[in-house]
Parts: structure tokens; C-alpha cells; sequence
């Protein structure tokens, strides 16, 4: 068939397609200026009821003490080898088993991994890195520097440039995002996968789409499309956002000391430190819509009965994905979105049993 009938065959859904994307976008900013509203209306009453912190956020000078904990491993960095980005990552338990990469999420970094670094370099190599755009990891100022392919590219060279051809990949949140990607389209570099709280980009897109209740919960989403002001807002009041979300009493991370709280806010309050994370939210409707996958690499999936940020009827979504007998998922009672702090041991518990053949 000639080219030309090809292309004019094709040209109506094509037209539709570019229609569809530019209504959602049309509708995704309209929710951002909405988003914006409230949560300036957030951070202005925050200055007001704490006008002793200033306006602006206060740049830490000095790392916390337990940034610096030697029992977690030791601190590296990682040239790779497709961007020439320098990582920063934690490492510990080398020559003790197999590689287990975690990935973390937003608003966090390597440092929420400390419970399964202790837990696990006894039988694993543990590595916790920090992605591209966090804390010392080298961070493009290029909203183009973040999308998704390039972020899959980062794991594969994580994986290689450690000197391994597979892993045990450990996810939450953005993290989980990135490594359900990562297992379709390099699913040799991969052995097992744990994801904690955060589902597959289509299967959030598909069901947020059916349940407007979750686009609701995910309302930040839209603020963090727009430039500049995201960054503005959460470090108004000393970065009193971003301390809600570590400390709220309902869903924050219980019993976290102001040293650990420092921890996650010590890369943050650098100069430009917020830029690099909220533009991973800057690329999330870069590709809409997407295609639907079948997932098949072994995974075992936990997430919490009160997560506030994503409802558990996505884990009956992502089980619909599955190629049959892969998946072992499992709701944990009384847990919210940050599993890997709040409840380690249930963690862990799950993940010995998960894992243990590949140790026997």
C-alpha cells in the first residue's frame, strides 16, 4: 500500500489523539491553578501562624549525624555510563549475595531505606541510591532531563556499573513507579521485585480515570506541573509542608526524631535542592495515554490499609495486570503510604519468606 494512503488512513486517529492529549492537558492545568490556590492558602496561613521562621526556607549548613551512621554502609559514588551523571549511593554487605537495589520515592531519599540496609547485608549486596536530582546525586536543572526513559536508563547503568547483570529491585512510591517500568522493558536485569505502595504508571492512569476519588488523593500531582511555584510553597515556613508530610499524626512516619526529619530535609533546603524531584511530576503526562502491560517478573507487593495517597483498589488493578502465579500481594492493617519506616518488621518478615530460595 502506498505511503501517502497509509498516512491519510491513518490521519483521523492521529488528529484524535493529539485532540485527547491537548483536553487533558487543558484539564490537568486548569486543576494545577486550583491545586496552587489551595495550597498557597496552605503555606501563606503556615507563615502566619509561624512568622519567627521567615518566609523563605533555611539552607542547612551541616549534614545530620545520622546521615553519617557507618552501621548503614558506606557512601560511593557511581559515574554512568549513558548520561555521565554522577549518583550517590549507600552500600553495604558486598560479597554477601546478590544485589538488592532500592529505589525510594518522593519526598525522600536513600536514607528511608535504613531499616533494610541493617536487615538485609548480611545476604545481600544492599545498595540505596539516591536518583538523579536528589541530595549529593548530580541534579539537571532540564525538565527534559527527568523523563522516564532516562530514569530507566539510570537503573540499568546503577545495575551494570556495580557489576551485575540482575537484581533484586526494592521500591516505593516514585521509586515503584520507575521499577514497574523498568521490569517490563529490561526484564533480564531483573530476579525478584519488591514494591511498596506506589503502582504501574498505565494501571494509575487507567484507574484514577475510573475513580475520580483518587485524583482527589493525588492532588499535589497538578500542583507540581506548574514552574517555580511549587518549590516556593514547600519551603515557605521552613519547609512546613514538606514537615507535615513526614510528621502529620495520622499520616506521617510515627516516632521519627528530629534528626531523622533533618535527614530528608537537609537535601531539600539547598539551593535549587527541590527542583530535580518536582520535575519528575513535570514529565508524568508527557506520554498520555499510555498502553496498558502485562506484567510477569516475580513481585511481591505491600501496601497499607491507610495509605492516604493511593486507595487499595489499585492493588486488585495491578493483580488484573499479572501473568498468573507472579504476584504475592498483601495489605498490611494499620499501615499507611511509608511501610518501610513505620512497619520494617512486617517488611521484612515478607521479604525473608519471599526471598528465601534464593538464598537456599
Amino acid at each position: 500500500m502506498p505511503e501517502f494512503v497509509v498516512t491519510a488512513l491513518l490521519a483521523p486517529s492521529r488528529l484524535s489523539l493529539k485532540l485527547l492529549r491537548a483536553l487533558v492537558m487543558s484539564l490537568v492545568y486548569l486543576a494545577a491553578v486550583v491545586a496552587a490556590f489551595v495550597y498557597s492558602c496552605i503555606a501563606l496561613t503556615n507563615v502566619l501562624c509561624h512568622p519567627r521562621r521567615g518566609c523563605c526556607g533555611r539552607p542547612r549548613l551541616t549534614a545530620p549525624a545520622c546521615l553519617r551512621d557507618p552501621t548503614l554502609g558506606e557512601h560511593c559514588f557511581l559515574t554512568l555510563r549513558s548520561s555521565g551523571l554522577r549518583l550517590h549511593y549507600v552500600s553495604a554487605g558486598r560479597g554477601n549475595g546478590p544485589l538488592m537495589l532500592f529505589l525510594h520515592g518522593f519526598p525522600e531519599n536513600w536514607f528511608s531505606w535504613r531499616y533494610q540496609l541493617r536487615e538485609f547485608q548480611s545476604c545481600f549486596h544492599v545498595v540505596a541510591v539516591d536518583l538523579r536530582g536528589y541530595g549529593p546525586s548530580d541534579a539537571p536543572k532540564d525538565v527534559d532531563c527527568y523523563t522516564r526513559d532516562l530514569l530507566l536508563v539510570d537503573i540499568k547503568d546503577i545495575i551494570l556499573g556495580l557489576g551485575y547483570s540482575k537484581c533484586i529491585l526494592v521500591s516505593h512510591d516514585w521509586g515503584a513507579v520507575l521499577a514497574w517500568d523498568f521490569s517490563i522493558y529490561f526484564p533480564s536485569l531483573v530476579e525478584r521485585m519488591v514494591v511498596v505502595s506506589g503502582p504501574p504508571s498505565s494501571v494509575f492512569q487507567e484507574y484514577s480515570i475510573r475513580h475520580i476519588g483518587q485524583l482527589f488523593r493525588s492532588n499535589y500531582m497538578f500542583l507540581f506541573q506548574l514552574p517555580w511555584l511549587p518549590e516556593t510553597l514547600l519551603s515557605l515556613s521552613d519547609f512546613q509542608i514538606l514537615k507535615e508530610i513526614y510528621t502529620h499524626r495520622k499520616t506521617g512516619i510515627p516516632c521519627l526524631t528530629p534528626c531523622e526529619l533533618e535527614a530528608f530535609l537537609y537535601h531539600f533546603s539547598q539551593p535549587g535542592g527541590l527542583t530535580g524531584p518536582i520535575n519528575y511530576y513535570r514529565n508524568l503526562f508527557r506520554n498520555f495515554p499510555l498502553e496498558p502491560q502485562e506484567l510477569s517478573t516475580p513481585t511481591l507487593l505491600l501496601w497499607g490499609e491507610k495509605d492516604y495517597t493511593l486507595q487499595q483498589g489499585l492493588v486488585e488493578a495491578i493483580g488484573s495486570r499479572f501473568v498468573p502465579g507472579r504476584l504475592e500481594s498483601h495489605i498490611l492493617p494499620g499501615s499507611g503510604h511509608w511501610i518501610p519506616q513505620t512497619h520494617a518488621q512486617e517488611m521484612h518478615q515478607y521479604m525473608w519468606a519471599f526471598l528465601q530460595d534464593l538464598l537456599d
